[in-house]
């Protein structure tokens, strides 16, 4: 697996490098965004990690350049803790988010979690539990692809996760508390506005009309369904 880091503090990219080279991972260390950018462009990658504040091009900028043309996971860093600032990475296509300082064990849990999202979905063997087909829209779990009306969706992991788990349960009301746990697999918080952000990203992709969604729904005060 090859995973990109990225930060202009030395010291914390370092150490990144060597806990997930500890787990075997080949790592692509930088110290700015450009530089990153050009390995995105050369290098298949798996994974990236990448700080927000950054000299010259920021993680935000980043991360808007790599949604461009990739879908491999996301995890962004920061030493801020306001909800905005990670409302803005997961808005434009961050998959994670970890507060400095962090515990490097942690980071790497998250980068496996992620991974495991990414790529569970490869086999060669399709049957029809792996496929959800309806009114234009095709969704398979196992090739992780996604068209709607032919028109294929450029998806994040995490999206599609969301998208197959509102498929898989269409008509019914899913809480954002469920969403959250199922595929985030984590603990809910009532002010976890995640994923809000996410199915507004969603619908942007789906070309939903502002107000009057076609497929994902809003039932006020319970959660979201597709029908």
């Amino acid at each position: 697996m090859n995973i990109l880091v990225v930060d202009d503090e030395k010291e914390i990219a370092d150490l990144v490098e060597l806990y997930l080279k500890s787990e075997n991972y080949t790592v692509y260390k930088f110290y700015d965004s450009m530089a990153a950018l050009r390995c995105v462009q050369e290098t298949e990658l798996d994974l990236a990690i990448f700080d927000v504040m950054m000299p010259g091009m920021d993680g935000f900028a980043l991360c808007r350049k790599i949604r461009e043309k990739y879908n491999f996971p996301v995890i962004m860093l920061t030493a801020k803790v306001e909800d905005i600032d990670k409302i803005t990475g997961l808005t434009i296509g961050a998959d994670d988010y970890v507060t400095k300082p962090f515990n490097p064990l942690e980071l790497v849990a998250r980068v496996k979690a992620q991974l495991r999202r990414s790529t569970r979905y490869n086999g060669a063997v399709v049957d029809s539990r792996d496929v959800i087909d309806f009114s234009g829209l095709v969704i398979n779990r196992r090739t992780h692809e996604c068209t709607l009306n032919e028109r294929p969706l450029s998806l994040t992991p995490i999206e599609f996760d969301i998208l197959w788990m509102l498929c898989e349960n269409r008509g019914q009301v899913i809480s954002s508390e469920r969403l959250f746990e199922e595929v985030w697999g984590e603990k809910y918080l009532n002010s976890n506005n995640t994923v809000m952000v996410h199915i507004r990203h969603l619908r942007e992709k789906m070309g939903e009309q502002v107000g009057k969604p076609r497929f994902i729904k809003t039932v006020w005060g319970v959660g979201y369904k597709i029908e």
